[in-house]
């Protein structure tokens, strides 16, 4: 089933000049970028956007970091696109992902573990509607 879901390449990514690098995994796994844009979260855009972590302990820092520089979010198409992204950005843990993945191969730390992608549609269309109007998304 063709489906849409959210990309941020964090920023560690876009710090460290990999961007391109991300990409081309993304691209490489059949995945179409239908929306792209550079931006800075501000404290409340990113507590609103991982507002579903605020109680856990990593919260403070989760926000720190997204805010520490900008970012690329991103509206990923294609067939199972929620599924098929989770599995090039890798575990969470870069340590526990698997070779070939985003994370095993750039990641340099379960913090700075390059990219964020939706869990399940029902949060890819609250996440892409964060960042993206639907006139900013393009068939391709």
């Amino acid at each position: 089933m063709q489906e849409r879901t959210l990309s941020i390449l964090k920023p560690d990514v876009v710090e460290r000049g990999i961007i391109g690098n991300v990409i081309s995994y993304i691209e490489a796994a059949g995945l179409k970028v239908v929306a792209q844009r550079m931006c800075r979260l501000t404290v409340s855009q990113a507590e609103e956007f991982y507002d579903v972590h605020r109680d856990r302990p990593f919260f403070p820092e989760l926000v720190k970091f997204m805010t520490s520089g900008p970012v690329v979010v991103q509206v990923l198409e294609g067939e199972s696109a929620i599924a098929v992204y989770r599995d090039v950005m890798g575990a969470t843990n870069p340590k526990e992902a698997a070779k070939g993945t985003i994370r095993a191969d750039f990641a340099e730390s379960i913090d700075a573990n390059c990219v964020h992608g939706s869990d399940n549609a029902d949060n890819a269309k609250r996440e892409i509607m964060f960042f993206f109007g639907e006139c900013e998304i393009f068939k391709r």
